[in-house]
């Protein structure tokens, strides 16, 4: 397993729509565990395959927020079918290190898709879980969390994180 490169938020493979995942190969097994791996090591609960580069319909979510693992979902081709109510809540994104903000979302969402051994799955998602389901399936859309804020919200973080990644690039 290896660790991979989580993409910021102005790399153009988070703008992409991922494809489908025909055949479930052995690459596409490695890329699973390395995602798993790289979601743990940066602390976060979702990570999507174009975060890592990869424009396939893949996403990896672990809830637990501790060593367990009992909720660890590998989704592979996941589709959001029917969601209920909505509800405001802080969220972040690996993608873009340090930024919060608030997001309206659905409370309720069931999402259909497959695991890492291609059967079927589905999946009712409340609280935290449907949060974390919906954000991932945005990112598969080529969605940020700052495509979902208002335009004054998002001209302000775009004018501050501009700076913020000048000052990162430019000391490499």
């Amino acid at each position: 397993m290896a660790l991979l490169e989580i993409k910021k938020y102005t790399d153009k493979s988070l703008k992409g729509k991922a494809s489908p995942i025909g055949k479930i190969d052995v690459n596409i097994q490695h890329l699973i565990d390395d995602m798993i791996e790289t979601m743990h090591a940066a602390r976060g609960i979702g990570l999507a395959a174009n975060q890592v580069g990869v424009l396939k319909r893949l996403c990896v979510i672990d809830t637990s927020l501790n060593e367990d693992r009992k909720s660890l979902i590998i989704l592979i081709n996941p589709v959001l079918v029917e969601k209920e109510g909505t509800v405001e809540a802080e969220e972040g994104c690996l993608s873009i290190p340090g930024y919060m903000t608030t997001i309206k979302r659905s409370e309720k969402v069931f999402v259909k898709g497959s695991n890492r051994e291609g059967k079927s799955l589905e999946i009712e998602g409340t609280g935290l879980l449907a949060r974390v389901l919906q954000h991932e399936i945005d990112h598969l859309e080529g969605l940020l969390i700052i495509d979902r804020i208002s335009p004054i919200k998002r001209e302000f973080f775009k004018r501050r994180y501009k700076k913020a990644f000048k000052e990162i690039n430019s000391t490499k």
